[in-house]
């Protein structure tokens, strides 16, 4: 049953939705619960979930990324499935070292510089981490932009005796990302510096990154995440937002339609909620995640269902800032 959604023009936004509340099995960026919001529109089912700080102008991509799923579609894919690395989060070595051994996956995203954490527990992670992945794994570091410049050149110097993929978004700002990357021999991904960013072409201009990290709720959706990927020209990392197969499948589209996917994706994140909305999730199986769009299981939504209001009145909000963007993203 198609959901009430406004469209062609009108950028009230949604009218019915279903909210979500979703415990989280390990705390990730300060976060322990996921939220959002999701609705059924001609093309499917679509995902609004933008993290709690974020204002109304920011939220509108994730709105438009979100009518774009429901009401749109997407691109043909270009394969069949996306290789995907295994997430893991601020955790002690042990259980860092459990979480990739059980993921089947070749190349591990392991979170570093979490607030209250000394800098020893980073070294000892990671030294965890290529253990259990062996002398072939790939290993990348995500520090969310926590450091300052002095602090990423240093501990790069530590972590890089793991030999580092890359680091993705040692700092906030891209003038830093610049200086980092002049000053080690990791290569630099920028994160937050795109989908944050009111211009995510920006961090060519300046120099401060040798891959970008896309992410399609923040970008807009799958098309205006394409777009930018094209002319940033730059190698890709799709990466998800933490989202429920909904949302997932949305990166996992857009993964599928890069004309070139030079590395593995961040698309195996579902295994950090406890548990999901569709009956068949997009789980990693042999390090790969199929491109498919699930559907919602009714009974798994009413399991984790709350009153939608405030995510409603949000995405309208959000809808009204984008002043259309999420029609114009769409075509």
């Amino acid at each position: 049953m198609t959901e009430a959604l406004h469209h062609s023009g009108d950028v009230e936004g949604p009218t019915s939705g279903h909210a979500f509340a979703i415990p989280m099995r390990t705390r990730f960026r300060g976060t322990t619960t996921r939220h959002g919001l999701l609705v059924r529109g001609a093309a499917g089912w679509g995902e609004f979930s933008p993290f709690p700080e974020y204002p109304p102008r920011e939220c509108s991509r994730w709105w438009a990324a979100c009518w774009e799923a429901a009401e749109v579609g997407w691109p043909e894919p270009l394969r069949s499935r996306v290789p995907v690395n295994v997430t893991v989060p601020a955790v002690p070595p042990e259980q860092a070292a459990r979480i990739v051994a059980q993921s089947g996956c070749a190349t591990a995203k392991v979170k570093v510089a979490e607030p209250g954490q000394p800098e020893q527990a980073d070294r000892e992670r990671i030294a965890a981490v290529r253990e259990a992945l062996g002398a072939d794994g790939n290993i990348r570091v995500d520090a969310n932009g926590a450091w300052d410049v002095d602090t990423a050149v240093r501990m790069l110097g530590v972590l890089d005796r793991y030999r580092l993929e890359y680091v993705e978004q040692p700092c906030a700002t891209l003038e830093e990302l610049a200086q980092v990357r002049r000053r080690v021999r990791v290569p630099v991904a920028a994160d937050e510096s795109i989908r944050r960013a009111e211009d995510p072409l920006r961090v060519r201009a300046a120099g401060a990154a040798d891959i970008v990290v896309l992410k399609a709720q923040p970008l807009g959706g799958v098309r205006a995440a394409l777009r930018v990927a094209e002319r940033c020209d730059l190698p890709v990392v799709v990466s998800s937002a933490v989202e429920t197969s909904v949302g997932l499948a949305a990166g996992v589209a857009l993964a599928a339609a890069l004309p070139k996917l030079p590395y593995a994706c961040g698309l195996g994140t579902l295994d950090l909620l406890e548990t999901d909305v569709c009956a068949q999730p997009l789980r990693v199986v042999a390090g790969h995640v199929e491109v498919r769009r699930p559907e919602v299981d009714r009974q798994l939504l009413a399991g984790v269902e709350v009153d939608p209001q405030e995510w409603l009145l949000r995405a309208r909000q959000a809808a009204v800032a984008g002043g259309g963007d999420a029609v114009e993203d769409g075509r």
